[in-house]
C-alpha cells in the first residue's frame, strides 16, 4: 500500500513540474522583459520621420534656392542644385542699396543680443528676490508675473504703441529695445531654479563673512543659477530675433528695421521688383545663422541646466 502511495506521489510531482524556461499560465519567463511590440514602435518612428521632414525640407529648399541665380530658380528642380551662384548672390545682397541688409542684420544683433542680456539680468534679480526673500505681497507679485506669462505679446503691442507715442519714442531704437527687456517667463524660471539650486545655508555663510546682498548675488548666487540664465537668454534671444509685430507697429524708418521686418518689406515688393526674390531667399538663409551659432555656443550650458533641473 505504501509503495502505491509513493508511486502516485512521484507521478503527481512529475506532472506538476513546469518545463524549464516557462512559467505557469503562459506568463513571461522570469528575468525577461516582455518584447516590445513592432507596430507601435514603427508607428512612432513613422510619425517622427514625417515631422523631421516637415521641419527640414523647407530649410533644404531655402539652402538650394539660395545657390541659384534668377534664371535657374524657376526653371530647375526646386529641391536640387543647379549652377552654384551662392557667393555671387551674397555679394549682390550686401551691395544692394549701399548694404542696407547689413544694417538690418546689425540692428537685429543689437535688439536681440543686448535685449536678451538685459532681460536675463533683470529676470535673474527678480526671480532670486522672489525665491530667497520674505516680504509682504511676494506671492501676489509672483501671481502677477504668472499672469504676464499668459498674456500674448500681440495683445500688448497696441498699448505699448500708445504709451511710446505719448512720450514721443516711436520710430526709435528704444521703442523696440525697451519692451524686449521684460521677460515674465524668465522671472518664473529663475525663481524656480533659485529655490532649487541656491542653498540658504550658503547665503547665510556669505553674510557671516561680511558680504552684502548685492555682492552675494553677483559672486555666489548668479554662478549657481548660470545654467538657468543661459536658458532664459536663449529663449529671449530667439523671441526678440523673430519678433515681427512690434517693429511693424513701432518703426517707420528703414535704417531701424530688424532683419525680419526688412525681409518682409522686400517680400511685399517682389511684384514690382522681381530682383528682390533672390535677395529675400539669401537674406532669410543668412538671418538664421546667428541663431544657430548662438545655440551651438551655449548648448553645453543649456544641457547642464536641464539635467540639473531634472535631478532637483
Amino acid at each position: 500500500m505504501s509503495a502505491v502511495i509513493d508511486t502516485e506521489a512521484a507521478h503527481g510531482s512529475i506532472g506538476s513540474d513546469v518545463p524549464a524556461g516557462r512559467s505557469r499560465r503562459g506568463a513571461a519567463p522570469a528575468g525577461r522583459r516582455p518584447k516590445e511590440r513592432f507596430i507601435p514602435r514603427a508607428g512612432a518612428m513613422l510619425v517622427m520621420g514625417v515631422f523631421t521632414l516637415y521641419f527640414l525640407v523647407p530649410i533644404w529648399w531655402l539652402v538650394v534656392a539660395s545657390t541659384k541665380d534668377r534664371a535657374d530658380f524657376l526653371g530647375t528642380n526646386p529641391l536640387w542644385f543647379a549652377d552654384f551662384a551662392f557667393f555671387d548672390n551674397v555679394a549682390a545682397l550686401f551691395a544692394y542699396r549701399d548694404g542696407v541688409y547689413l544694417r538690418w542684420l546689425l540692428n537685429s544683433v543689437l535688439y536681440a543680443g543686448f535685449g536678451a542680456l538685459v532681460a536675463t539680468l533683470l529676470a535673474a534679480m527678480c526671480g532670486y528676490a522672489l525665491a530667497k526673500y520674505r516680504f509682504p505681497g511676494r506671492e501676489a507679485i509672483f501671481n502677477v508675473v504668472l499672469g504676464g506669462v499668459l498674456v500674448p505679446a500681440t495683445a500688448l503691442a497696441l498699448p505699448l504703441f500708445l504709451l511710446f507715442s505719448r512720450v514721443q519714442l516711436t520710430d526709435t531704437f528704444w521703442s523696440v529695445f525697451l519692451p524686449s527687456v521684460v521677460s515674465p517667463f524668465g522671472v518664473y524660471l529663475t525663481r524656480v531654479f533659485a529655490e532649487a539650486s541656491v542653498p540658504d545655508e550658503l547665503l547665510e555663510a556669505s553674510r557671516l563673512d561680511g558680504a552684502g546682498e548685492v555682492r552675494t548675488f553677483f559672486t555666489v548666487s548668479i554662478r549657481l543659477m548660470f545654467p538657468a540664465l543661459v536658458t532664459v537668454f536663449l529663449f529671449q534671444f530667439v523671441a526678440i530675433w523673430n519678433n515681427f509685430f512690434l517693429p511693424l507697429i513701432m518703426l517707420r524708418s528703414e535704417e531701424l528695421f530688424p532683419v525680419t521686418f526688412g525681409l518682409y518689406a522686400w517680400n511685399s515688393s517682389i511684384n514690382q521688383f522681381p530682383e528682390l526674390r533672390s535677395f529675400v531667399l539669401v537674406g532669410a538663409l543668412l538671418s538664421i545663422i546667428p541663431l544657430i551659432v548662438t545655440f551651438l555656443l551655449l548648448q553645453r550650458y543649456w544641457r547642464t541646466g536641464l539635467g540639473t533641473g531634472a535631478l532637483k
